[in-house]
């Protein structure tokens, strides 16, 4: 199997509370991605990922994140799933994101993730063991949410009533959990309908927030494989964006002050937060008392 040279995997975040998911430090474990998903940002490139849709782990990954771990002055959390899921196919039998988790567990480091895996589920008691020390953000990306949908956008992933379920199952295992509602298509995904009905499913399955920014971003090399898998799948609505966006890296979505206002208001009664300082904020509470992160 081909693997990656990496000298480090840590790298520093500084973010607002406000404006982002709160973390100290991001990690990638793997590199490029396989799901397939026809919007994906990652696939641009500006970020010059070489055959981005092979997944390749990074060479003695376990044994350079305990020394980064070991090394660090002070505790914090560390994120994954910016660039590459980390819980992608390989993940199922080499255990790195598993191993990397319980490394966290020992350092007492706190952990967070974006994934739109339901492999994630399997990692429910290593990461209540995590809360019990640290914090933790367990973010399932769903962006449709009718499964039917979901295979032509997102054709490698787990389905959105996957998603569900796992979401279901970190939560009853106590861990701090949500959706991270991203992007939303215009003409595709862009529908109250949709925004509610994702909302309402994250309260039932015992999701804590929803976070949405009601567009979607379109740059050099995910744009050329988004119109062509619109041109695939959805005819007429590459002519569309030709004509509403040009080639604007900001896609906003159709009735998006509308929609935002269904969306809070589906949050609202369902007792979600869906700003980042307040899911951060109570992310941190869940922090010993001898740490400080804020």
């Amino acid at each position: 199997m081909e693997t990656i040279q990496a000298k480090h995997l840590l790298t520093p975040v500084r973010v607002a509370m406000d404006n982002f998911f709160y973390a100290d430090w991001n990690m990638n474990i793997y590199r490029g991605c396989s799901h397939g998903c026809i919007y994906c940002d990652s696939r641009s490139a500006c970020y010059g990922i070489d055959r981005f849709d092979t997944v390749r782990p990074k060479a003695d990954a376990l044994s350079l994140l305990d020394a980064e771990l070991r090394g660090k002055r002070s505790t914090g959390v560390v994120t994954m799933g910016a660039m590459s899921d980390p819980y992608n196919p390989l993940e199922e039998r080499l255990h790195l994101t598993r191993g990397a988790l319980q490394l966290m567990l020992r350092h007492s480091f706190g952990a967070a993730f974006t994934t739109k895996s339901a492999l994630c589920a399997r990692d429910a008691d290593l990461l209540a063991a995590i809360t019990r020390r640290a914090p933790v953000c367990a973010r399932l990306t769903i962006t449709c949410a009718e499964d039917d949908l979901c295979r032509v956008i997102e054709p490698n992933v787990s389905v959105t009533s996957e998603r569900f379920a796992a979401l279901k199952a970190l939560s009853d295992a106590g861990v701090y959990a949500g959706v991270w509602l991203n992007p939303v298509l215009p003409c595709l995904t862009d529908t109250e309908e949709n925004i509610r009905h994702i909302v309402r499913r994250t309260a039932e399955n015992g999701g804590r927030f929803v976070v949405c920014f009601f567009g979607m971003t379109l740059r050099t090399g995910n744009r050329e494989y988004y119109f062509s898998a619109l041109q695939r799948d959805f005819p007429g609505v590459r002519e569309h964006y030709l004509r509403e966006y040009g080639n604007a890296y900001e896609i906003p979505a159709r009735n998006a002050d509308a929609l935002y206002a269904a969306f809070t208001d589906e949050c609202r009664r369902h007792g979600l937060h869906w700003r980042f300082g307040d899911i951060n904020r109570e992310m941190l509470r869940r922090r010993p008392d001898q740490l400080s992160f804020l």
